[in-house]
């Protein structure tokens, strides 16, 4: 599943949520910060109890060596829905 969101998230073929915008702003990260937490992670967790798609957290590395985790699912298009993401260190 990993490569899949990679792969997503190299081709562009991903959006950020409301909730993911607003959750960036709040520790400061930049959507290259989000694809780089998605291209240098590994699936932490998966949830399987959503009736919307299984939701995966992936957590990594931002550009700058900092700590996060994006939670995302894939929409029924194929596209990559980044429904949060977060900084585990400040």
């Amino acid at each position: 599943m990993i490569e899949r969101i990679r792969l997503a998230i190299r081709e562009q073929r991903y959006r950020l949520s409301s909730h993911a915008i607003e959750e960036m702003a709040e520790d400061g990260l930049e959507s290259e910060d989000v694809e780089s937490l998605a291209l240098t992670g590994r699936v932490h967790r998966r949830f399987t109890h959503d009736p919307r798609g299984v939701r995966y957290e992936v957590c990594g590395k931002t550009p700058d060596g900092r700590s996060g985790c994006v939670v995302c699912r894939f929409l029924p298009s194929g596209s990559l829905l980044i429904i949060t993401a977060y900084a585990t260190e400040p």
